[in-house]
């Protein structure tokens, strides 16, 4: 018989002892995506594929991408969040900067006024809007991953946090 678990701590014990979690609660993740513009849809789904296969996420627990705000019109995000039927989530650079995170870049923050965007903007997707300035950084599952493809055009980063009070089988 499964083991039911209904709480973070519990989340991310399944996942270090190894066992393949079935999400009971369908869309509890939320993927917090840093781009540069341009970047495909293509690049972005096999980015988020890729990290999601590593650390035995399963896809269809995805409610939606999370960013800045300045990428709202970012072609390759809103493809894909159409196609899959994500909700698309974005916060602006003095919200994100709020947020503590594992992983902050110096050089992120002089280009766009906030250190993270997709450590951040995954982690204020998943709490609510009062809460923000609260530290979450225990919601953040996966810390930031870098992607490029060779020959083709654009980066992006990926993190991935999920969502309070999810309950999940251990199988």
């Amino acid at each position: 018989m499964a083991d039911y678990l209904f709480s973070n701590f519990g989340f991310l014990a399944a996942i270090a002892m190894g066992s393949s979690p079935s999400f009971c609660q369908s869309k509890v993740l939320w993927v917090g995506i840093g781009c540069q513009r341009g970047t495909s849809r293509e690049l972005i789904e096999l980015a988020i594929q890729q990290v999601c296969h590593n650390y035995h996420l399963p896809v269809g627990a995805i409610a939606g991408i999370a960013t800045i705000d300045t990428k709202a019109d970012e072609v390759g995000l809103i493809e894909l969040c159409q196609g899959q039927k994500w909700q698309l989530k974005t916060f602006s650079a003095r919200i994100l900067s709020s947020i503590i995170v594992p992983n902050p870049s110096n050089i992120v923050a002089a280009e766009i006024a906030t250190p993270s965007v997709a450590e951040a903007a995954a982690i204020c997707a998943t709490i609510k809007a009062e809460l923000l300035t609260t530290n979450y950084t225990n919601n953040l599952l996966v810390p930031k991953q870098i992607f490029r493809l060779e020959g083709q055009p654009g980066a992006v980063t990926v993190a991935i946090a999920f969502s309070e009070d999810i309950m999940i089988k251990i199988v």
